[in-house]
């Protein structure tokens, strides 16, 4: 196959198959669209390092830490879908019910640690740290990850102080918040962990990750 026309292809390949993705998408009853592919139309924060390159939102860090990606809407109790690829050695956060922070703050809200957790630099995290846990708080099973540079699928559920992912068909957490936190001593957890409401957000650290096919779906 000639060089050119054969990384075209797989450029295609790589963010696309969209069109089926979408119309998976669009038979999901209930479902919003936050990122379709084709515009950040949905999000607001670090639009400088969030990039939107080859149908998907691409973590492209100009620096260490910081620099947040915020839906511009506000969410409760939802249901969450979402792929993700990590790129080697990969660190980024999802918030859910987040409060909208300066870039230098950190995060304000509940962050669902997202890691390439078997990159050699992570082998002696805290179990509360790998991909899929409440950070800080309850710990994901662990190996069901795909290897970096292909794609997972991610679905994140939030009724109450409940909160389930589960990564690529199998359920890797399944915590409720009150009773993780009740042996904890006040102050060795933020206050906002226990938001109510507040914007989907992707936590940047420093790393390339990318994202697509971004939907979510209020529950009452």
């Amino acid at each position: 196959m000639n060089i050119k026309y054969g990384v075209l292809f797989i450029g295609m390949l790589f963010c696309v198959g969209m069109q089926g993705i979408y119309a998976q998408q669009k038979s999901e009853k209930g479902f919003i669209t936050l990122f379709d592919g084709s515009n950040m139309d949905a999000w607001q924060g670090n639009t400088q390092e969030y990039v939107l390159q080859d149908s998907c939102i691409v973590m492209k860090p100009t620096q260490e830490m910081g620099g947040n990606l915020y839906s511009k809407q506000t969410f409760g109790d939802f249901v969450l879908r979402f792929d993700f690829l990590l790129t080697p050695g990969a660190n980024n956060g999802l918030g859910i019910r987040h409060d909208i922070v300066p870039n230098d703050k950190g995060y304000s809200g509940m962050e669902l640690q997202i890691l390439d957790n078997e990159d050699p630099q992570y082998k002696d995290l805290k179990e509360y740290q790998y991909h899929g846990s409440v950070y800080g708080i309850a710990a994901a099973k662990r190996g069901y990850l795909k290897e970096p540079g292909e794609w997972n699928v991610q679905e994140v559920i939030a009724k109450g102080d409940d909160i389930t992912v589960k990564v690529n068909g199998t359920v890797i957490l399944k915590a409720n918040l009150k009773a993780a936190l009740k042996d904890k001593p006040e102050g060795s957890y933020m206050k906002a962990v226990l938001n109510k409401t507040g914007h989907i957000a992707f936590l940047g650290h420093g790393s390339e990750v990318k994202f697509r096919n971004i939907r979510i779906k209020p529950l009452k």
